[in-house]
């Protein structure tokens, strides 16, 4: 079973989980080449080698000229339901974004058709979502969990003036599900809203590294310079059984994925030799 670990140790963004792909190994021609299904105008996507604290990484970024076009949730539907994306990167993408749009509508105070985002609806936010969709079907939609999150503390500029860390909108996508989350004291936005949406709407589970064997690792690059390194990182293997023993496993449930954690040692009443 493949397996796609997101260590969230400094955060996650929705650029830099994005960038953790291509320093995985996803070629960035062949997500230029799916994202030009949207069909969007006026943006570049670049990626970059860059070194933190002596870790190299990469950084993507979506260039794009002034952007004052405010799209609601509708309108990123339709741009991305009339694409010719695949089926599945459809509706993971508006699952992701819908995430999005509920949380900054009930912390606007509005619904959650008339969210105009500011960060939302604008060309990165949507190739930043629907790029890191596009790389999951790349890798076959691989098993996903996510590490504790590393939020941060502090205050950011946000469009209607300093709002605290993490934003309101981060914390609520927080709530939809189960999610161990932890602050260090580090004063910066670690956990943006997309990076929340992406990992709340795209996760499997969450918790510390399962038992897996590792074949690549990613790095993908954030904005900080921090006095630890601003990367999420990606490790991407398979799931390993708990079969140190020589015999063959039994797989009860029948799918190897859900309802299976040897790490949690349940199957230690089993073969006492």
């Amino acid at each position: 079973m493949s397996i796609v670990y997101i260590h969230a140790f400094s955060g996650v963004a929705g650029d830099m989980l994005l960038g953790a792909f291509v320093d995985a190994g996803i070629a960035l021609t062949d997500l230029l080449q799916e994202l030009a299904k949207l069909k969007l105008e006026g943006y570049q996507l670049t990626a970059e080698r860059v070194i933190k604290n002596g870790v190299t990484g990469t950084k993507v970024q979506v260039h794009c000229a002034e952007d004052h076009h405010h799209r609601g949730l509708t309108e990123i539907t339709e741009i991305i339901n009339n694409s010719e994306l695949s089926d599945k990167v459809k509706q993971k993408s508006i699952e992701v974004f819908t995430v999005l749009a509920k949380a900054e509508a009930q912390v606007h105070g509005s619904t959650l058709n008339e969210v105009h985002f500011h960060e939302v609806g604008a060309i990165d936010a949507i190739v930043d979502i629907v790029g890191n969709c596009i790389a999951l079907e790349m890798m076959n939609w691989p098993e996903i969990v996510v590490s504790p999150l590393h939020l941060g503390t502090g205050f950011v500029h946000a469009a209607h003036g300093v709002i605290p860390v993490p934003a309101p909108a981060t914390l609520k996508i927080l709530t939809e599900r189960d999610i161990p989350t932890y602050c260090q004291g580090l004063r910066n936005e670690l956990v943006t809203p997309t990076g929340a949406a992406l990992v709340t709407a795209l996760a499997d589970s969450f918790g510390y590294q399962p038992q897996m064997s590792i074949a690549k690792i990613g790095y993908g690059a954030g904005t900080h310079e921090l006095e630890i390194p601003n990367f999420t990182r990606l490790l991407v293997g398979e799931r390993k059984k708990n079969n140190f023993q020589r015999h063959h496993h039994h797989d009860h449930d029948g799918d190897g994925k859900h309802g299976h954690h040897p790490e949690h040692g349940e199957h230690r009443h089993h073969h006492h030799h």
